[in-house]
């Protein structure tokens, strides 16, 4: 078996299209350059197996039933930054684009090149794992009486399990991957929602001041989530 060198070889890569013979061929493809592969035949049965597993990439193609895949795109990104390539039927322009704009990170045209395919996935997985993504943060951060597990998708506050919305949970990890940096609204809304920062200032700060209601014991005197006047948010350490 043939391995690629540097951390991009040994990722695991969900691969989600509704033609099976696709899926084969990639399986043969992916596990040839030494990956492990998980295989799905819908948007949703895509979304199960990204919360339930440590997942480094996603091949998903579009037009899939039950969910298709630029609607599980829009789901994905609200609580994973995982690499996405979609799978596109030549001549799907408008498909490309709104995938693109719901926060994909490639695609690519069948039918496809193995060659041309493989090349995007080096790439796609070099980015992710060496420049800020995936095994690079820790799972479990746990901060004075917060802890956050990004594997299980929970958070608890002096040892209460806490319910947080998609998006509360990602600005949360945001800020306890770095404590003490201070975030801007719009770089906390760029790196949460993945668009351009429109409304940011309003927007987080309702999104701050809900999650100072469920984790502070007093929130109008935070001892965690901090404003700096001016400046942004930070989680004191």
């Amino acid at each position: 078996m043939y391995h690629t060198e540097g951390e991009e070889s040994m990722a695991r890569i969900l691969i989600c299209d509704d033609e099976r013979d696709i899926v084969a061929a990639l399986k043969i493809y992916l596990e040839a350059e030494g990956h492990e592969t998980l295989c799905a035949f819908n948007g949703q049965e895509a979304l199960e197996l990204l919360r339930e597993n440590d997942i480094q990439l996603v091949l998903m193609d579009i037009m899939m039933p039950v969910l298709d895949g630029v609607s599980a795109m829009a789901q994905l990104r609200q609580w994973s930054n995982v690499p996405v390539i979609l799978l596109t039927a030549k001549g799907e322009d408008t498909d490309k684009v709104l995938g693109l704009n719901v926060g994909a990170d490639d695609y690519i045209t069948k039918p496809f090149n193995p060659v041309e395919l493989l090349a995007r996935v080096r790439s796609q997985l070099r980015r992710y794992l060496q420049l800020g993504g995936g095994q690079t943060r820790e799972s479990v951060l746990s901060i004075g009486g917060i802890r956050l597990d990004d594997r299980l998708k929970t958070v608890s506050a002096d040892g209460e399990p806490v319910t947080l919305t998609p998006r509360e949970f990602e600005i949360l990890k945001l800020l306890m991957q770095s404590p003490g940096e201070v975030f801007a609204p719009r770089t906390i809304y760029r790196r949460v929602w993945n668009e351009e920062p429109y409304g940011a200032e309003s927007t987080v700060a309702v999104h701050i001041r809900h999650l100072r209601e469920k984790l502070e014991i007093n929130p109008a005197e935070p001892r965690y989530i901090k404003a700096v006047w001016g400046q942004g948010y930070k989680f004191e350490t």
